[in-house]
């Protein structure tokens, strides 16, 4: 599965069924999330975009040469990843149950563990390039690519930020998209979640329509 027991996923395990391969497919092509390790203090956190794997094993990263976590990560550390997707607020009116539903927010979340591992720097350049190549790829344009700076202009990039790779452990997910509602319950939140409040709401309706396969 997908999702486990960490205290941080939802408790509800009917949210927690959805593939792993659905889930890191998930995070392979939203490629951006927040990075976190432990601290002394609070914990640090760090929103990068990344490539993860064709099989899930790891995700290449570049972080600042003076963020904090560069700093931690150079003998490697523990760490975590995670990716947010849709959300929304979801009314209790919207299910037509009557009077005994409460709001809930549905989401989707995918985190994951593992440990971060710094690169040899000569490893930077071809992962800056492969970062932007992938970008780039999704967008309706000729694709930019690092030929267009300026020797200097690259000198400088590459002498301020490090190469890092995040070696994936355990992978967590939280689909919760009204799973736990009968299907026309379901379905007409879908339909009025679109006008509501959140992020991607289009998209979270979507998938409240035809929540992913589970495990």
């Amino acid at each position: 599965m997908a999702s486990g027991s960490w205290p941080e996923m939802h408790p509800n395990p009917t949210f927690r069924g959805t593939t792993r391969d659905e889930s890191l497919s998930f995070a392979r092509q939203r490629a951006f999330g927040t990075l976190a390790v432990s601290s002394e203090g609070a914990p640090l956190l760090s929103h990068v975009p990344f490539l993860l794997s064709e099989d899930g094993g790891y995700a290449d990263l570049h972080l600042v040469r003076s963020n904090p976590i560069s700093r931690a990560a150079r003998g490697g550390l523990p760490a975590r990843i995670a990716v947010s997707g849709a959300d929304g607020y979801v009314s209790p009116d919207w299910y037509g149950l009557g009077p005994d539903q409460v709001p809930t927010w549905n989401y989707v979340a995918v985190h994951l563990t593992g440990r971060l591992l710094p690169l040899p720097q000569d490893a930077l350049e071809p992962l800056l390039e492969a970062q932007s190549a992938f970008f780039e790829a999704r967008l309706p344009k000729v694709p930019w690519t690092m030929e267009k700076m300026t020797e200097e202009t690259r000198a400088k990039l590459l002498r301020m930020i490090l190469p890092f790779r995040f070696e994936v452990e355990r992978v967590d997910s939280t689909w919760k998209l009204g799973q736990n509602k009968i299907e026309t319950a379901r379905r007409a939140a879908a339909e009025a979640v679109g006008g509501g409040i959140g992020q991607e709401l289009d998209a979270l309706a979507q998938l409240m329509r035809v929540p992913p396969a589970s495990d």
